[in-house]
């Protein structure tokens, strides 16, 4: 019975040390992403699923919201685009109250608040990564407020 009940304290403590390093680890790559985006670095579209959920929700002037959504390929297009003059401008965002919760399969999501450069608000932002079988971390959904009402043109219509 001892041998029993010393594995399984041994199973345990295993699972949650490897848990913890999982749930960092992932942390670890959201951290590398925002120092990317901030950098204007070209990785950062390639730290992405190539079939990922991309939402924009934007907040509308009355304090509602509707999400656009898109497909990778034309997220990371529009992406490259904007980096252009996101640099010119020195355009950041500064990420706040980051959490990670598990979801299970590898995956995590990691919530916090965005505030771009210039601004004195705060939005809301999640993206759910998850490890690949290779070990590789990529974002397999994203949601992003914005401000910019441009993307109700995208909008789910109502």
């Amino acid at each position: 019975m001892k041998k029993l009940f010393l594995s399984i304290a041994l199973i345990i403590m295993f699972a949650t040390v490897v848990f913890a390093d999982e749930k960092q680890e992932a942390l670890n790559f959201y951290n590398s992403y925002i120092n990317a985006a901030n950098s204007y670095s070209d990785t950062v579209t390639k730290m992405y699923s190539p079939n990922a959920k991309i939402i924009r929700q934007v907040v509308k002037p009355d304090g509602t919201t509707a999400n656009a959504y898109t497909d990778t390929a034309t997220y990371v297009t529009q992406m490259k685009i904007a980096q252009a003059g996101a640099k010119i401008r020195n355009y950041k965002n500064y990420y706040s109250n980051i959490t990670v919760t598990p979801l299970g399969n590898r995956k995590y999501k990691i919530s916090s608040l965005r505030q771009p450069t210039g601004e004195t608000y705060k939005l809301k932002t999640y993206a759910i990564v998850q490890k690949q079988p290779n070990g590789k971390w990529l974002i397999i959904e994203e949601l992003m407020q914005t401000k910019q009402q441009i993307f109700l043109r995208y909008a789910e219509k109502e």
